[in-house]
């Protein structure tokens, strides 16, 4: 006769992502875990919070062992224009629940939004806790492997997109890529210009700044004539880039300076011994999402 298995019950708690050893904790578990990304990372949650003023709370499931099950990153987001929400994670493209203990974390989520005054909790990524509704179809995701060398990176790259960089490398562009407080000057001019033109909000440059600090980052920009025209920041994780925060000015796109900045961002990431290249997800039916 065999034993039955028993579950033991999980423990939901908040857990402070201050604490040198509760952080320490939690992110070597994002790093092990094979679906972790940069949101679950408890710099993401450090750094939207001291770059844009937002709350970072992060719940984490225990086993009776104390080892850790599950872990959820949440950001309490207060605006003027969009209300409360308790979200995962703020500002994030992904951060949902990570690991065990899904319908816990999840109610343990919803308990926490209820005290702080928040109608709502979005999940942005991650298992699914039952009865919760879910839109497949407002966001579109882009993904794919890194080619094994230059030529086949670009033979890799949809035919009407491969010409747009053939015609890019005809240009006298110049590739730079860093960290310096000069590159994150020009990156943010450049950003700043792009969403201004599409309408949307700009993200204070201070955000960008304190998640460089917190995490593996960088920053790639094309330049004409010595002045930048596209530049991106991207993140590196267990061996994915995403190129997160970017744009081009006005003068970009008869330079293709877009094309190539995304072409050398793939160069440049595979040097860095990365193997996948993460576009993040775009809204449906948007000029990002058809470019990408």
């Amino acid at each position: 006769m065999t034993k039955p298995l028993v579950h033991a019950p999980l423990g939901v708690r908040e857990a402070d992502i201050s604490d040198r050893n509760d952080a320490a904790r939690i992110d070597a578990f994002v790093r092990d875990h094979p679906h972790g990304t940069p949101f679950h990372l408890t710099g993401w949650s450090r750094a939207v919070a001291r770059g844009c003023g937002q709350r970072a709370r992060y719940l984490i499931a225990e086993r009776a062992s104390g080892s850790l099950a599950g872990v959820l990153p949440l950001t309490e987001m207060r605006s003027p224009l969009f209300g409360k929400a308790l979200v995962s994670a703020g500002f994030a493209v992904d951060g949902g629940v990570l690991g065990d203990g899904v319908d816990a974390l999840a109610s343990g989520a919803w308990a926490l939004a209820q005290a702080r005054g928040c109608p709502g909790v979005e999940l942005r990524g991650g298992a699914v806790p039952d009865g919760w509704q879910v839109d497949e179809d407002s966001y579109l995701g882009f993904a794919r492997d890194l080619a094994a060398d230059d030529d086949a990176e670009l033979l890799a790259i949809p035919r009407k997109q491969r010409a747009e960089v053939r015609r890019s490398l005809g240009f006298d562009l110049e590739i730079a890529t860093g960290s310096d407080r000069g590159m994150f000057a020009e990156h943010y001019r450049v950003y700043a210009e792009s969403v201004r033109n599409l309408g949307t909000p700009v993200f204070p440059a201070k955000l960008f700044r304190a998640v460089a600090d917190e995490l593996d980052a960088d920053i790639l920009t094309v330049r004409h004539e010595g002045r930048a025209e596209a530049s991106v920041l991207s993140l590196y994780h267990d061996g994915v880039v995403y190129p997160y925060w970017g744009g081009g000015t006005s003068a970009a796109r008869a330079l293709r300076a877009n094309d190539r900045m995304y072409y050398a961002l793939m160069l440049h990431a595979r040097s860095r011994g990365m193997t996948r290249f993460d576009f993040g997800r775009s809204k449906t039916g948007t000029g990002a999402a058809a470019f990408k």
